[in-house]
């Protein structure tokens, strides 16, 4: 049997032609998901605006529940600037990234209280709000009001990325990638524009196996025509993230109430409840050491196994302690009484409590 090699298309280069041939396979390919307009109906930056933020280095899966309980609670940007930071916080619990909420609420005040109570609709504006930076503006110029704006997330630097072969590793490329990516910002429909290159990112151009024939932009990427669309982007090596340790104190009180402890505003979890722990350090420290800091005094239970949580920039480790105190149980002065609040076992789901408060507590009362 003789093989007959498949001719091979010209390559072309980057332009209005890709432009047309992304925007026809949007058109019929488009993701339906819930902060998109159907048919012809404008945008409301509202949604577009809240949806962003919440996608913020966090999957689709995960956030339209979110999405969907925020716009059913707040349905305008009005109302959620009058909503208590608390209420936000507890609504946005198990989403991660808690500055986010923070900088939701603030953003959606300033917004309130702008003479016309609306988003504003360039870029620049939109970069003076708490919250928004780069990214988060061009996407809202581009998508809420069609302005020439060339958002890049993660789905669209790896697209352009392949477009243009670009082998240069991340992040120095970011850059490049950026002024690439602006090349193919149409003057109309920049908004179907920057969302059609999300849904292929997240749909055909995925970061492993992409489905190259299947891509509308075949015939144009560089990276396809030598072979190494899978490889990029590339990226520099990752620094060893560091590990962190400390022991959490599970207070249940007799009545079925767990202690809790509100963070600082400013910081990691800023705002947020959680259980009160020892600092998180670089070291294991020693146990009589992390007892002295308990909240309570009180005989303790060493909960069997540990609780490993991953941030951004470090792992922790901690160690649960539990105990059971009567009712009439007096705070010790460093767990801070004023920060602290006692929440009903029923109550909890309804609690501002990140994901890694949220394993201390199930694994503390697993064995209730």
């Amino acid at each position: 049997m003789t093989l007959v090699a498949r001719k091979q298309l010209p390559l072309r280069p980057a332009g209005p032609d890709t432009v047309d041939a992304l925007l026809a396979w949007y058109d019929a390919e488009r993701r339906d998901l819930p902060w998109r307009a159907k048919g012809r109906r404008k945008q409301d930056p509202y949604r577009v605006w809240l949806s962003e933020i919440m996608l913020q280095q966090t999957t689709v899966k995960a956030v339209i529940p979110y999405y969907e309980k925020f716009v059913a609670r707040w349905p305008k940007v009005s109302e959620l600037a009058a909503a208590p930071l608390d209420d936000v916080l507890a609504m946005w619990a198990g989403l991660g990234y808690y500055s986010r909420a923070r900088n939701l609420h603030a953003c959606a005040v300033a917004v309130a209280a702008r003479p016309d109570g609306q988003f504003p609709r360039t870029e620049a504006e939109l970069l003076e709000l708490p919250g928004i930076g780069p990214y988060t503006a061009a996407a809202i110029a581009a998508i809420a009001f069609g302005h020439p704006a060339t958002p890049v997330d993660g789905n669209i630097e790896r697209v352009v990325s392949r477009l243009f072969a670009v082998t240069h590793p991340l992040p120095g490329a970011k850059r490049e990638i950026k002024r690439l990516a602006a090349t193919l910002t149409p003057a109309k429909r920049a908004g179907d524009h920057a969302q059609a290159m999300m849904d292929l990112g997240a749909t055909v151009c995925t970061p492993k196996r992409p489905s190259c024939l299947m891509c509308p932009l075949q015939q144009d990427c560089h990276a396809h025509a030598r072979g190494i669309a899978e490889t990029l982007p590339r990226k520099g090596a990752k620094a060893e993230r560091p590990v962190r340790y400390g022991t959490a104190f599970l207070v249940l009180r007799e009545d079925g109430a767990v202690l809790l402890r509100k963070r600082p505003a400013a910081g990691l979890l800023g705002g947020m409840l959680e259980v009160p722990s020892t600092e998180w350090a670089d070291i294991v420290m020693p146990a009589d050491m992390a007892m002295a800091g308990a909240p309570v005094r009180t005989d303790w239970w060493s909960v069997p196994g540990g609780i490993v949580h991953i941030f951004t920039h470090f792992r922790l480790e901690l160690q649960v302690v539990r105990a059971i105190v009567p009712v009439e149980t007096v705070l010790t002065f460093w767990a801070e009484p004023d920060r602290c609040v006692w929440v009903p076992r029923r109550d909890l789901h309804k609690a501002a409590l990140p994901s890694v408060m949220r394993k201390i507590i199930a694994h503390a009362l697993k064995e209730q």
